[in-house]
């Protein structure tokens, strides 16, 4: 099929001979619109072979290239092959540019599935590399923090009082408020099955040492990385993606400094008092039901809490918040500067950077319950 205008002898044209399909005339954007008309009513041939010649191309633009590439891919998704002939080296760079640019989606192409032992293997090699790179941040980290020690003027106090009050008075009422449940649920469970024994003073024993050496400072640290760790991870990312850190760079202004470290200081004194804090919240939860259930008085939850919890126990929960608190904030930096190409990078490394500071805490919790096992603290 052709067009029969001959005041138009520079229009796109498209005629059908068996199994050769004929284009002429400069596809340009003013001059396909006819074409782009007439294209969905052309009877192709029956073959499943078609070659389009080219030769007779005037001139092609980008409009010209999209709509050639789309009347291929439409013919193939018929299951046609189609082969083109006599572009030249510029029109062929362009269809490519267009087919890769996403205007037109090639057919797609299933891959064949990798062997087993090859994913596995690439699968771990990509893990040795983030591990790696995660080991060098941390140095990095160290060695920056060794520069504070010797000049601590170089500590930014006005960022580390403000990362302090972001993690630290501002995270007060979600974790009093978990932690005042937590030690009711605790009281209450425990409490059901002590009085079936008629052993109602040993909720103490439970509720305070389960709170002060396990969960006080898990669920600070869970909480803190679900608020305080993804901040992290999303701050930085931002900044990442603005280009704001290759500009503090260029500035001569180390990110290290002004951006991780004021946050992991911050986080080191933050998360040991809100483990003080949720201590004290979650027991005195236990306590009210314990008096509410168990007809325990404050008085004699109190004259026992202090013979039942040793200091040792109190100073094993105090004392794994400071690690928590690093794991915390060396991930969620971490995953930070990670962060490339745009806002879904943010979004996908903030949720990658909370899953791995739980999952870290947890790990590391577990770790420390073996070890106090086994030096009987």
């Amino acid at each position: 099929m052709g067009n029969n205008n001959n005041n138009q002898q520079t229009a796109a044209v498209l005629s059908v001979q068996d199994s050769l399909v004929r284009c002429a005339g400069n596809w340009t954007v003013t001059d396909i619109h006819a074409l782009e008309q007439q294209i969905p009513s052309v009877q192709w041939p029956e073959q499943a072979m078609l070659t389009f010649d080219m030769q007779a191309v005037l001139r092609i633009d980008t409009s010209g290239a999209w709509l050639l590439a789309r009347t291929v891919r439409d013919l193939e998704a018929q299951g046609k092959q189609v082969s083109l002939h006599g572009l030249s080296s510029g029109a062929q760079a362009l269809l490519d540019l267009v087919r890769e640019a996403g205007g037109v989606s090639r057919r797609a192409k299933y891959a064949k599935p990798r062997p087993f032992l090859f994913a596995l293997g690439q699968s771990s090699l990509l893990t040795l590399v983030r591990w790696g790179d995660m080991v060098a941040f941390i140095g990095e980290m160290g060695e920056a923090a060794m520069r504070l020690v010797r000049q601590p003027k170089r500590i930014r106090w006005a960022a580390v009082l403000h990362e302090l009050a972001q993690a630290g008075h501002k995270a007060l009422p979600i974790i009093g408020l978990l932690s005042f449940l937590l030690g009711i649920v605790i009281g209450y469970q425990s409490g059901v099955q002590l009085r079936n024994y008629g052993a109602n003073i040993f909720v103490v024993d439970l509720v305070g040492l389960s709170m002060l050496r396990e969960l006080a400072p898990l669920i600070t640290a869970i909480i803190v990385a679900g608020r305080t760790g993804s901040a992290y991870t999303a701050e930085i990312g931002t900044m990442q993606v603005t280009e704001e850190i290759d500009a503090m760079r260029s500035l001569g202004i180390a990110p290290m400094e002004m951006l991780v470290l004021p946050k992991l200081i911050a986080l080191l004194i933050a998360l040991p008092l809100l483990t003080v804090y949720a201590d004290i919240v979650g027991v005195f939860g236990g306590m009210v039901m314990a008096n509410v259930q168990l007809d325990l008085t404050f008085g004699t939850f109190l004259e026992r809490f202090d013979d039942a919890v040793s200091l040792d126990s109190y100073l094993v929960g105090v004392g794994k918040a400071p690690v928590f608190a690093a794991i915390v904030a060396t991930v969620g930096c971490y995953q930070g500067f990670q962060v490339s190409g745009s806002a879904e990078s943010v979004g996908r490394r903030t949720t990658l950077s909370v899953v791995q500071s739980i999952l870290a805490v947890i790990i590391v919790d577990a770790a420390f319950s073996v070890v106090f096992s086994y030096l009987d603290i």
